[in-house]
């Protein structure tokens, strides 16, 4: 083993392996308790969901957003006229903004004197590291917050296939796109494609969509998708890829059925911890069989100096859940609070699809099988939002339902879960997550006026309104 002199290895206390969302977080929460502390980064600052995930994700969402506000227009009495879309301008308008948001992450970690190293690290021991060819790093205390990267489309022409983050790339809007996944990426691609203009098809290998989801938010989804796309095929397997001599793409399945003429096709089958490289084995630090480091519910891995957190652990891979344990996990490094670690129960997450989605807690299923059907009430809510009372001038027609679930458990019907499809429902979620944190019972929803018109207030008017133990009425 190569090693360096002693005045070649820099030192400090902490260490964190990798530049995203969770791993900054926890470097400047650390250096915020006088720790000297180093980041190590061999892309752009600001990880997956600044660079290929959540922030450019936004900006398409909003784009396919405001292209479906406009054909809405003409509901309102608006002539907008013919109406175009520039996809390369949205992606240089784009890739500024992210530019100039990795300009930002940089400059904060200089402002708070955090070393930023350039570079992939791989473990020699617990305590050091080796940057690139040559450069030894060692820390009393080292973070792996590497998060993960997209999973490769396992089939003969995948090397045609381009995954999420190549969706990010494309510098003209295809005509005709294929999507092969059935999470919230392939989703929300999906969503992005349609809305914008792109035949967009989307192919689930079983039988439904987000199928760890509630079972009302797949099936509402599937109605979505089914009027207004993108267009949906269940039971699809990808078996091969083929280019074609006009340079567009056909995908076979193993049910026997081809669909061609795609001048995309798009892999969203999930993704994989970013571990390959960092030598964890040197470190001593286990793997589960699917990859993901293994970690207590305080970030510890099996190697007493080595902690891990994010996308590379797998609990809750969800930005805001990375950038709670990272502080949590510098409060109680370097904080003097010893019992302080993230909560990952009651998460809210919402899906940007179209229409968008947002859920916390438990599903209908997870719930009776926790407690018992006995032991459960579940509260529903279908109803049109008042932005399309206008449409079908202004008569009865077709128009987007939103749906909405409330599920209790006990006697005092405490909120469990809670699920949302419609217009709005990733801005009217955050609220109620912080109450179902807080141990709300529907009592509590009951107790709270509505503000009117809102879609949030069906969720404080739910029949039998105030007719739950605990409500004013029943004092």
């Amino acid at each position: 083993m190569a090693t360096a002199a002693a005045e070649d290895v820099q030192r400090f206390d902490f260490i964190v392996i990798g530049g995203g969302s969770g791993g900054l977080a926890c470097a400047k929460r650390a250096a915020g308790y006088g720790a000297s502390v180093a980041v190590i980064e061999g892309s752009r600052y600001g990880g997956t969901c600044v660079n290929v995930g959540c922030v450019p994700k936004k900006v398409m969402f909003n784009a396919s957003h405001v292209m479906e506000a406009i054909h809405d227009a003409k509901e309102f009495g608006i002539n907008v006229g013919d109406v175009s879309f520039d996809w390369a301008k949205l992606k240089r308008y784009r890739d500024r903004y992210i530019s100039r948001l990795n300009t930002i992450y940089e400059g904060g970690l200089d402002k708070m004197k955090i070393t930023r190293i350039q570079g992939y690290a791989s473990f020699i021991d617990a305590n050091t590291l080796r940057v690139g060819e040559s450069q030894i790093v060692r820390g009393d205390k080292i973070l792996v917050a590497v998060g993960g990267s997209p999973a490769s489309l396992p089939v003969p022409g995948g090397e045609h296939v381009l995954d999420s983050d190549g969706f990010f790339e494309l510098e003209t809007q295809p005509r005709k796109a294929a999507i092969i996944g059935s999470g919230y990426i392939a989703v929300e691609l999906g969503g992005v494609f349609s809305g914008l203009g792109t035949e967009a098809h989307l192919f689930a290998r079983e039988n439904s969509v987000l199928r760890s989801f509630d079972p009302m938010i797949q099936t509402q989804l599937i109605k979505a998708m089914n009027k207004s796309g993108p267009k949906l095929f269940l039971n699809h397997v990808p078996e091969r890829v083929e280019k074609n001599e006009d340079g567009k793409f056909t995908i076979f399945f193993k049910n026997g059925q081809s669909e061609g003429g795609y001048d995309v096709v798009l892999s969203a089958i999930g993704r994989v911890p970013s571990t390959k490289g960092l030598n964890l084995e040197a470190a001593g630090v286990d793997t589960n069989h699917r990859g993901y480091i293994t970690v207590d519910d305080y970030q510890n891995t099996s190697a007493p100096t080595v902690f891990a957190l994010g996308d590379v652990a797998g609990k809750v891979e969800l930005t805001p859940m990375a950038i709670a344990a990272g502080r949590r996990l510098a409060d109680r490094l370097f904080g003097n609070r010893p019992t302080a670690r993230a909560d990952y129960d009651m998460v809210p997450t919402v899906v940007f699809s179209h229409p968008t989605i947002g859920t916390c807690g438990l599903t209908e299923p997870r719930a009776i099988e926790l407690y018992g059907a006995e032991n459960i009430k579940v509260y529903n809510s279908d109803f049109v939002n008042l932005y399309y009372g206008t449409f079908f001038e202004g008569n009865a027609g077709e128009k987007p339902i939103t749906k909405y679930k409330v599920i209790c458990h006990g006697p005092e019907e405490r909120v469990v879960g809670l699920h949302l499809i419609g217009m709005s429902s990733d801005e009217v979620l955050q609220g109620f997550g912080v109450a179902m944190k807080m141990g709300a019972t529907k009592a509590d929803f009951d107790n709270c006026v509505a503000i009117h018109p809102t879609a949030g207030e069906e969720l404080v008017t739910l029949p039998p309104w105030g007719m739950s133990e605990g409500s004013a009425n029943r004092k």
